[in-house]
């Protein structure tokens, strides 16, 4: 069974609860064509990286399901694109390693600050209850994906802060763990991105990723 996610913006300025009745719809309409809600992520309003419509806000939702082909993706599409209500979406196929990353926030081993689990027995030694650090969502940065996320996370890279201060042979060393595929990496990019990421320079940083791709420039040389 093949596992999806589609992200969408709601227009902020619905009135009443028609923000979660539009995305209660969506969640029907995969359900009538087949497929298995997994999780929906109502992720309340958010600040847009840049204006759409006139509106730099937005009700941010994302409905992960699961379908043998995916069959009824370009139907959901569609009725997404002449909804005027959605201000965008996104849809993704997860892969194993993104599966696994989301089961893992659901469970709360990523993302927001948590109690360790020994947290209730034991303090830190300043007195204060240990807690789990929060990491950031590397995959926000133009070329890195899943699996590259993984690797840097695994050898402490796990903060916008901490990329930006990698140099790209430090990444590269990192990436060459991860087998042949990872050696032809190129990460020259990612502590400039990953800086603007920490910055919260969004729309700065949208803007330098649409000129790159797999991190590099647009029809820069090999």
């Amino acid at each position: 069974m093949r596992q999806y996610e589609i992200t969408f913006i709601i227009d902020p300025v619905l009135p009443g609860d028609e923000a979660n009745k539009a995305a209660k719809s969506y969640e029907t309409l995969l359900s009538e064509e087949g497929a298995s809600i997994v999780n929906v992520d109502n992720m309340g309003l958010k600040q847009l990286a840049y204006p759409i419509n006139k509106k730099n806000s937005g009700v941010y939702k994302c409905i992960e399901f699961q379908s043998e082909h995916g069959a009824m993706i370009p139907k959901v599409e569609l009725a997404m694109r002449r909804d005027e209500r959605i201000m965008r979406f996104l849809t993704v196929k997860l892969d194993k390693y993104a599966v696994k990353y989301n089961e893992d926030k659901r469970n709360g081993l990523i993302g927001s600050a948590k109690k360790s689990k020994d947290s209730d027995k034991k303090d830190s030694k300043d007195g204060k209850p240990a807690y789990r650090v929060a990491k950031d969502d590397l995959t926000l940065i133009e070329g890195v994906g899943p699996k590259a996320s993984k690797l840097l996370t695994t050898a402490g890279i796990n903060t916008y802060a901490k990329l930006s201060g990698a140099t790209p042979s430090e990444i590269k060393e990192i990436l060459s763990k991860g087998g042949p595929a990872f050696k032809t990496m190129d990460p020259g990019t990612w502590p400039d991105q990953a800086q603007l990421a920490a910055d919260g320079k969004w729309s700065q940083l949208n803007a330098m990723k649409e000129k790159l791709v797999g991190g590099k420039a647009i029809g820069e040389e090999e």
